[in-house]
């Protein structure tokens, strides 16, 4: 992983644990594996601990770590580092998704909650006009009571979206995902739907698919247009879910607002429109994990490590099959 990120997650705590549970020899920490030194380790190492920053897991790697039987991964996505053959070769892999997604469902929860109010856009007009307060009626309705929320993809984040928005929310809750189990969705306090059905109701759309090619620009002119005045888009997902263009015309013309932790691409070009409209809000992609937030993950892949050494089964396995419609 980076050195950065290994001293953001690693702290004496993590390592202390890592230090009781398996053998650990110098240098801990790599942040390339095609180096010589990096090399003899790598044939020698039984586990791999990684996070962000760590290079793909590719067939040369792999010749080279004969012994290699588990990559714990102390982030969310393992897409950009384990390969097909990872998988082929028997290597268990897991990764602390399920950890990470609380921050984002808690960002989530959130962004949804001042978008009945249209928080984050009356605070920008607060500024703009100051003693003014009229502009709030251009806002449409401020009200949360028995407004329609619409949950793209029930994912790990979107159920616990879904679960904690229905304690907190007196209105409908709609979740559109074709792999969702009906029931589930039931039983979390949602409704399921199709995507066409549920746009027309939503005062707020919030994304939570996986990037993948068929989800690509899922959200696009049409879904946008058929989204009511002055409904909220929330991203916390992935940009290429939305396309960026019908964004801007949907949000420049004051008929849409929208809140982006996620864009495509990203960072937006410095001459993106998004960045000026007063009826959006762009976040740095701060929705998952940060900071000190980040050695629950990293204790999640040493608990694995833990189970691993006990023979126990892991708690957050990552698949091939299952790696194809995740983010």
């Amino acid at each position: 992983m980076a050195p950065e990120t290994f001293r953001t997650q690693f702290g004496e705590a993590e390592l202390t644990r890592l230090q009781g549970l398996a053998t650990v020899d110098a240098p801990i920490l790599v942040d390339e594996l095609s180096s010589p030194e990096a090399r003899a380790r790598l044939g020698e190492v039984e586990v791999l601990l990684t996070s962000w920053g760590c290079p793909p897991l590719d067939q040369d790697l792999l010749d080279a770590a004969p012994r290699l039987g588990a990559v714990f991964h102390a982030a969310g996505s393992v897409r950009g580092v384990v390969r097909n053959q990872v998988f082929e070769r028997g290597i268990l892999v897991t990764n602390a998704a399920d950890v990470n997604a609380e921050p984002v469902a808690l960002y989530t929860i959130a962004a949804i909650l001042w978008a009945f109010k249209k928080v984050p856009f009356l605070a920008q007009d607060a500024r703009r006009f100051r003693d003014d307060h009229s502009y709030r009626d251009r806002r449409g309705k401020l009200s949360g009571h028995d407004r329609t929320v619409v949950i793209v993809g029930f994912s790990r984040i979107g159920r616990r979206v879904v679960s904690q928005l229905h304690t907190l929310h007196d209105g409908p809750i709609l979740v559109v995902d074709p792999y969702a189990d009906p029931a589930d969705v039931l039983a979390a306090g949602a409704r399921p739907a199709e995507l066409g059905e549920a746009l027309p109701r939503a005062d707020v759309l919030s994304l939570h698919a996986p990037a993948l090619p068929e989800t690509q620009h899922m959200i696009g002119a049409a879904e946008l247009a058929a989204l009511p005045p002055h409904a909220t888009l929330i991203n916390t997902a992935r940009g290429t879910l939305v396309d960026t263009i019908a964004l801007e015309h949907a949000c420049a013309s004051e008929r849409l607002d929208a809140v982006l932790d996620v864009t495509d691409p990203e960072p937006l070009p410095p001459r993106s429109p998004l960045y000026d409209l007063p009826n959006v809000l762009i976040t740095p992609h701060i929705a998952g994990s940060q900071g000190t937030e980040t050695r629950r993950m990293a204790q999640a892949a040493l608990t694995e490590l833990e189970r691993y050494c006990a023979g126990l089964p892991p708690l957050g396995r990552v698949t091939l099959q299952g790696l194809a419609i995740q983010a």
